[in-house]
């Protein structure tokens, strides 16, 4: 059976973007059609300036959503990064492997290095060695498929030379695998600025919408959005980003298609409605049943320890065997 992991790290509340990007392809497809682990990846949210209290808080939180969204733990793995010591094992050998110039060339750490040291703070040596890391949490389970934005290709495809690299150079310990672009339900984008993402840890929260935002938050968030400058409702990403994007939400919560929808429309206001009023009842099921799972936080922290305990099943064979590849004395 095929085998994906996917990560979410807790940086920031889960936003409309994560749900529709990524989560809601988790729970209605990954978990049925592989032998799936998720994980709340809390190590990488070491990497830059953090505050501790919130990193535990928004772990838990990153869980308790993940389950209220609908992953299942009978089909599924779910757990919690730091829950399993391999990956942290396995990360020094992939730094042992990767190079150093191969770490450097990582966009994303040359776009949050500057903006670590724009805000006049140090740049962790644990922000240029992460893709080993991440690389670690994927090998580990001789993992097949990685669902991931385009953003993160670069970090799948240095996942990949590491180990072909590994296994040329220590034996057959690794499966290569492979990165996947799953079409996802809407390209979710900033609703005061739609050529932006949608990120959970944009400084503005003014467009984003998050899972756990209150209907009237959500309205309120939606109505807000940013337009255009004419007048006229079409599907044109490029001329009319903000009319596009919310054409694309609504499209998203109901099932339609974001050109089809906007000829039903001869107005913004119209449109902003109906999009607001579709979010919030696609959202109200999830947070409802959060606020059942927080109020009974022994059974998500159940579901985790479980979770940990398979995943470390999964995963210390291979690292023990990654260990023993590159001499390193078995423990006795």
């Amino acid at each position: 059976m095929t085998r994906i992991f996917s990560g979410i790290k807790p940086t920031g509340h889960l936003t409309l973007g994560n749900y529709l990007g990524a989560v809601r392809r988790w729970v209605e497809v990954d978990q049925h059609r592989a032998d799936a682990l998720f994980s709340v990846v809390d190590l990488h949210a070491l990497t830059v300036e953090h505050d501790p209290a919130r990193v535990r808080r928004l772990s838990r939180q990153a869980a308790t959503l993940l389950l209220a969204s609908g992953l299942d733990p009978e089909r599924c793995t779910l757990f919690v990064q730091s829950h399993v010591d391999e990956h942290a094992r396995l990360s020094y050998l992939m730094e042992c492997t990767a190079t150093d110039g191969e770490m450097r060339r990582m966009v994303q750490y040359k776009e949050k290095s500057v903006r670590a040291r724009a805000a006049g703070q140090s740049v962790r040596l644990s922000l240029l060695t992460y893709p080993a890391l991440m690389a670690a949490d994927i090998l580990a389970y001789g993992t097949d498929e990685v669902p991931v934005g385009e953003d993160q290709t670069q970090h799948v495809e240095l996942t990949r030379d590491l180990a072909v690299r590994f296994n040329q150079r220590y034996g057959q310990v690794f499966t290569v695998p492979k990165a996947t672009h799953p079409e996802v339900a809407a390209r979710v984008m900033d609703l005061q600025d739609p050529t932006s993402k949608m990120g959970k840890s944009h400084e503005n929260g003014a467009g984003i919408v998050y899972l756990l935002d209150e209907a009237e938050t959500v309205r309120r968030k939606v109505m807000r959005a940013v337009t255009d400058s004419g007048r006229e409702v079409v599907y044109d990403r490029a001329a009319s980003p903000g009319v596009a994007n919310l054409l694309d939400l609504l499209a998203a919560a109901t099932g339609a298609s974001p050109a089809g929808l906007a000829g039903a429309y001869d107005s913004y206001g119209a449109l902003k409605k109906d999009t607001a009023e579709a979010v919030v009842e696609l959202l109200r099921p999830v947070r409802e049943r959060h606020a059942e799972l927080a109020a009974d936080p022994g059974y998500v922290d159940g579901v985790l320890r479980a979770g940990a305990e398979r995943a470390r099943g999964m995963a210390r064979l291979r690292v023990d065997a990654a260990y023993r590849a590159v001499g390193l004395l078995p423990a006795v």
